[in-house]
Order: C-alpha cells, then structure tokens, then sequence
C-alpha cells in the first residue's frame, strides 16, 4: 500500500488569544496552504485586537522539550521562528535547531511595537543577532526592525537596500526587507542574498486597518512554500502574493474593537500529500 506525508512546517512563537498574529496566525496560513503544521509555545501574552496586557513566560525548560518531542517525531521540511524575547530563550532554540542544519529556517525577528517601542532589550537584541542569524535561511524585518539591526535610519527603498547589506554581514543566508511600513501607493519588498542576488516585489497598498499578524502569516508563508519544495525567491514571492490577497479578502470585516486580522482562509488548499519511497518508510 502506497504511503503518504503532508509537507509539514514548524512555528516556534507564542500565542495570541485574538486570533490574528503569533502562533495563532501561523497555523491558519500553514493550514490554509496546504500544509501540515505543528509548532511549540514559547510564551503566553494576554492579548486582544486592542494590544497586549500582560505576558506570562513559559519556562525555558519545557520550550527545549517541546522543540526535542515535535522534532523526534514529526519532523518538519521547514521551520519559522517568531518573536524570541531574550538571549537566553534564543539560545534555547539555536541550541536545539543547530542539530537540523538541512532544515530551512525563516526567523521574523518581531523586535519593534506598531507604536515605535523597542520590544527587546539592545542587549539582547545583539545576542539574538549572534545567536539565531547564523541558523536562519531567511531574516524577514519590516523597516523599523532593518533599522534597530542596521543601525541606521530605513525609509526609502535605497536605504532599505543599504540596511539589507548590512544585515547580511550577520551571517544570515538571506534578508527580506519588508515595505508594509512604506507612505506610498505602491509598497516594495527586497530579498538580499549572500550570493549577492537581488529580488524585488511590489504591490498596491490597501486601505485597511485589518493587518494585525501580516508579518507572522508573511513568515509562515513563506516557509510553507519552502516546506512545498519551492526555491526561496519564489517562495518569497508567493508569499507576498498570499498575505496580499488576505489583507485584501479581509479589508472590510469588523474583527474586535482594535487592529483586525487577515482573512487566512480566502482559498484554503486541501493538505498536500507527498508519496514516501521506500526508503524514508524504512526510516521510520
């Protein structure tokens, strides 16, 4: 009898009790393309459409297990990191991804509040950079996030440019920055890699206040897409297009009394399933 699995994507972030954003976010776009997903909690924020209240941390211990239980057991063609607030959560995770270099890792580095507010302490944000940047394929910050990683002011499509250099001297393998934040009628992204490639991608803005998680769902896209087989370039560019037609879906609909969500499941996709040879039965 032939056997199956669904490309499967891990989302290691913490969770959003409105629904929108975080682990919560990841899962609906993982589902809705196609994918299978798992992921692991790494803290407990009370949290509405309106902004967070308080934030409950989950013990560093029980994040390495879970990262070690999904690992050993469904184990994912490609993994998206979400908000690590501090350097010895990031160690935590290094620690454990660093074991899984083939796996491709899309790290969204949510270090910046809507409101301008740095979320991380610099001290930890420099650890951060050391430790995860390494073990990521993909870093995907929004132009207030280029700017605390580049130290430099980020505003126009040049300076974007010159901050996505920078960032690679990280030693990421690729950068994505993201025009979300952008005035103008036509926002443009750019993916930098470290073999001196470049790719731009544009789309129209639109009007809306429904964006609450666009960057969560972005990187989980992204790596859905990666976890599907596709080249980073085009997986970035899906991705894009995605999260496009799920602002645009969802523009219009009432969500909470603050910034709503996108609309994940505009074209939902049936989970996708690949054929297992013989020789990854054997394995398992």
């Amino acid at each position: 009898m032939k056997m199956y699995q669904y490309p499967s994507v891990l989302t290691i972030a913490g969770f959003d009790g409105s629904g929108g954003a975080g682990q919560q976010a990841d899962i609906k776009a993982i589902s809705a393309l196609g994918c299978y997903s798992t992921c692991v909690l790494t803290s407990l924020p009370i949290q509405n459409t309106q902004g967070v209240q308080k934030i409950y941390p989950i013990p560093l211990e029980a994040i390495e297990e879970q990262i070690a239980a999904v690992m050993d057991d469904v184990f994912p063609n490609a993994i998206k990191i979400g908000m690590i607030h501090s350097a010895e959560l990031a160690r935590v995770v290094a620690k454990q991804l660093s074991k899984y270099p083939k796996v491709p890792v899309v790290y969204d580095p949510v270090m910046v509040a809507s409101s301008g507010d740095k979320l991380i302490k610099d001290e930890d944000i420099e650890q951060i950079i050391d430790i995860l940047f390494p073990i990521s394929d993909l870093i995907t910050p929004n132009i207030d996030e280029a700017a605390v990683l580049a130290k430099m002011k980020v505003e126009t499509e040049q300076e974007m440019l010159w901050a996505g250099e920078q960032i690679l001297k990280y030693q990421c393998k690729a950068v994505l920055l993201k025009g979300g934040h952008q005035k103008t009628e036509i926002l443009s992204s750019y993916l930098l890699t470290q073999d001196h490639k470049s790719y731009k991608y544009e789309s129209q803005r639109i009007e809306t206040k429904n964006t609450h998680g666009s960057g969560c769902t972005l990187s989980s896209a992204i790596a859905s897409y990666l976890a599907r087989g596709e080249a980073l370039h085009r997986a970035v560019e899906l991705g894009q297009q995605y999260v496009f037609e799920a602002i645009k879906s969802g523009q219009n609909v009432l969500v909470g009394k603050g910034t709503g969500s996108l609309n994940h499941f505009f074209n939902p996709q049936k989970l996708i399933k690949n054929e297992l040879d013989r020789t990854s039965l054997d394995s398992i």
